[in-house]
């Protein structure tokens, strides 16, 4: 029997048009005009028998028929995407090393190191997710994580891969790295905050015992990533982990004029699922990552 199918276009238009809730937003897409979409989606019509938007106003909404078309259509035309993808590279993407991390430790840590494996493993395909420290492998798709937290994860198994220090960062700019800075004055240079940290200068004050005056305030940014851009652009001091300014401290774009590190009291964690059969590729990432880290060591 032929297949109760309508045609692709028809599909790909009605998508579109759903997730723009426009058909001319759609068109310019899509490379079509407005009437050309409109017309792709009164044939969907058609062929299905039932209305999928409705006009309200000028505005275009979906109807619940529409609205539930939408989700599934949007799915399958995804799911016929990746596998056309996977076609053309030869490989499927579940074939890959799933590796989460934060984009913090990714970019930081993870990235500049990562052409070692590469040139050791090129047989192992690698695909990088962005995870938080809450990781759960019962809806994260990942094979291997590298976290930041005390070691203990639910149906997981973790080894230690480094301790994180927190250090003090400055520009050169705002803070001469030749003139001594203590004890701190909060009042000279402003102290910016890490929105997904708020505690880190509060933690760093009390374990490095440094006298400072004037009160903690200052711009808040949402990464680390910002938050460091900031500070090389001398708009203030900051608090972030030292791993993650390496680069930027050993070229002197960064200076560290308040003391030396202190430890956070976590550590990042190579953490895998627990209930996972033998994974060589995740082995040899495993291995490779506590070889880069016993390097930094010295």
């Amino acid at each position: 029997m032929r297949r109760f199918l309508p045609s692709l276009s028809a599909l790909h238009a009605f998508e579109a048009a759903a997730r723009h809730r426009s058909f001319t937003k759609a068109g310019e897409e899509l490379g079509m005009t407005q009437s050309g979409v409109s017309r792709q989606v009164q044939n969907l019509e058609t062929f299905l028998g039932v209305r999928l938007f409705e006009r309200v106003g000028s505005r275009l909404t979906l109807n619940s028929v529409g609205n539930r078309y939408f989700q599934d259509v949007a799915q399958c035309l995804n799911r016929i995407e990746e596998v056309s993808i996977d076609a053309v590279r030869g490989r499927a993407a579940d074939a890959s090393l799933m590796i989460g991390a934060s984009a913090a430790i990714t970019t930081h840590w993870l990235t500049p190191r990562l052409s070692t494996f590469l040139e050791a493993c090129p047989e192992i395909p690698i695909e990088l997710v962005t995870i938080g420290n809450t990781i759960d492998f019962e809806s994260d798709r990942i094979d291997i994580g590298i976290v930041r937290g005390f070691g203990t994860w639910a149906n997981a198994h973790s080894t230690a891969l480094f301790d994180e220090e927190l250090v003090v960062i400055a520009s050169p700019k705002l803070v001469p790295a030749d003139r001594p800075c203590k004890p701190l004055d909060f009042c000279r240079y402003p102290t910016l905050q890490n929105a997904s940290r708020p505690s880190l200068w509060l933690h760093w004050l009390r374990t490095s015992k440094l006298d400072y005056s004037g009160p903690i305030q200052g711009v808040r940014f949402p990464s680390t990533a910002l938050l460091i851009q900031a500070v090389l652009a001398g708009v203030g001091i900051a608090v972030v982990g030292r791993h993650a300014v390496k680069r930027e401290l050993e070229s002197g774009q960064l200076i560290t004029p308040f003391g030396p590190p202190v430890r956070s009291g976590e550590a990042f964690w190579i953490v895998q699922p627990e209930k996972d059969g033998p994974n060589k590729s995740a082995a040899a990432f495993r291995q490779w990552l506590l070889r880069e880290a016993a390097r930094e060591r010295g």
